[in-house]
C-alpha cells in the first residue's frame, strides 16, 4: 500500500514507514480511526447517567448465526434495541438514547456473539420533558430477557418463512426447526446489566475499550513456535492452540461486507440528533438537574499526529536518534529492499 520516508534534517537519520491497511479487523490500524470517532461521539453525550446491558445470542442460535452472519447479526441487534425502546416507553412512556455495538469472540476468540448497549438513564416523553429511569438500575433483567427472546425468534420464524436462512443439518427441515424454536421458548436467555456509569466521561472511556476492537490485539500474542500460537486470555493465563486453528478462530470474526457492527437509536439516532437529543440536553441542563454529571466539553478535531503522540506518548515530530525536533516526511525511494510494491503495469 505503499509508504513514506521520516528523515530528520539535523542529524540525517531516516526510518521508512508504510501505510496502514485500514482493515476494520487488523488489530493494529484501528487506533486512530477509534479517536476520531470518539471526539464525534461527545457532541452526541448529554449529562445523564447511563446504563450498560448486554445481550447474548444462545448457544444453540450459533452455528445457524455462523451460516448466516449477516442476517443473524442483525436480526440480534435490532432485537437487543427494540427491547429496551420498547421497554422505555412501556415503563418510563418516554424515548430512550441506545447506542449498540456487536462482539462475536470470547478472550479465547471462541465464537460467541453478544450486543453491548449503552442506555441513557431515562428518555424524552411526548410533552418534551425528561423522565428519568431509577437509579440503581434501568429495567429488571429477566422481563427483558423474556421479551429478547420473543422479538428474536419472532424475526427468526420470519426470517425462516421468507427462505432467508442457510438452515445447519440439525433444524433443516420444517420439524426439526419448530422443535428448535421450542425448546429456545423454553429455557432462560442471558441479558446481563452491569453498574450505571457514574456519568459521561466514564461513557466516554468505555466507548474506547469497546467500539473499535477486534477479536485479538497485538500485545495479547506470547509465542508462536512454527506450529503452536500462544495467547493471552484473562486473570493473566494464557491458552496455546495450533496455529491453523488460531488462524480458524480469528477469521470466526470477520464481519460481512459493509456490515455495521455500531449502531445508534432511539434520541441518540442521527434523525434524532439536532431535534430530540438537542431538547433532552435542554431539559438535563435546566434548573433542577444539578446533581446529574456533566459532559466533557468538545474539543476541535486534534491532527493525526497529535492523536497519536495521546494514544503512545510518541511525538513524531521529534528524531529518535537526536530528539531535535526536525522530522520531515518525504516520498518513499522505489524500490525498498525488502518491500515488494504492486505492479501497476
Amino acid at each position: 500500500l505503499g509508504g513514506h520516508l521520516d528523515v530528520c534534517k539535523k542529524c540525517g537519520h531516516e526510518t521508512p514507514a508504510y501505510n496502514s491497511c485500514r482493515n476494520r479487523h487488523c488489530p493494529k490500524c484501528q487506533s486512530l480511526v477509534q479517536a476520531r470517532w470518539l471526539e464525534q461521539r461527545r457532541q452526541r453525550l448529554i449529562p445523564t447517567k447511563y446504563f450498560h446491558v448486554v445481550f447474548t445470542l444462545p448457544q444453540e442460535l450459533r452455528t445457524l448465526a455462523r451460516k448466516n452472519p449477516k442476517r443473524m447479526y442483525d436480526l440480534l441487534l435490532a432485537s437487543a434495541a427494540r427491547t429496551l425502546l420498547d421497554f422505555g416507553r412501556s415503563r418510563l412512556h418516554a424515548e430512550l438514547g441506545v447506542t449498540s455495538v456487536l462482539h462475536t469472540w470470547t478472550r479465547d476468540l471462541r465464537f460467541h456473539p453478544h450486543v453491548h448497549c449503552i442506555v441513557t438513564a431515562g428518555g424524552l416523553d411526548n410533552d418534551g420533558h425528561w423522565v428519568p429511569a431509577r437509579s440503581r438500575f434501568l429495567f429488571p433483567v429477566k422481563a427483558m430477557a423474556i421479551v429478547f427472546r420473543g422479538k428474536l425468534l419472532e424475526g427468526l420464524a420470519q426470517l425462516h418463512q421468507g427462505h432467508k436462512l442457510t438452515l445447519p443439518d440439525h433444524c433443516a427441515d420444517q420439524a426439526k426447526f419448530a422443535d428448535l424454536r421450542s425448546r429456545l421458548y423454553q429455557k432462560p436467555w442471558v441479558v446481563y446489566a452491569k453498574q450505571p456509569f457514574g456519568g459521561p466521561d466514564q461513557v466516554f472511556s468505555y466507548l474506547g475499550r469497546y467500539t473499535h476492537r477486534v477479536g485479538l490485539s497485538n500485545r495479547r500474542l506470547v509465542s508462536f513456535d512454527g506450529h503452536d500460537v500462544c495467547f493471552r486470555t484473562k486473570h493473566g493465563k494464557t491458552t496455546t492452540i495450533p496455529a491453523v486453528e488460531f488462524i480458524r478462530r480469528f477469521l470466526l470474526h470477520a464481519l460481512p461486507s459493509h456490515f455495521v457492527k455500531i449502531r445508534h437509536l432511539g434520541l441518540v439516532a442521527a434523525a434524532n440528533v439536532n431535534t430530540k437529543l438537542d431538547t433532552a440536553r435542554r431539559c438535563l441542563l435546566a434548573p433542577g438537574h444539578d446533581d446529574l454529571p456533566q459532559v466533557p466539553p468538545a474539543q476541535s478535531p486534534p491532527s493525526w499526529r497529535d492523536l497519536f503522540l495521546a494514544l503512545t506518548g510518541i511525538d513524531l515530530h521529534v528524531c529518535p536518534v537526536c530528539g531535535a525536533r526536525a522530522m520531515d516526511r518525504r516520498t518513499l525511494p522505489s524500490p525498498v529492499p525488502g518491500f515488494g510494491g504492486l505492479d501497476t503495469s
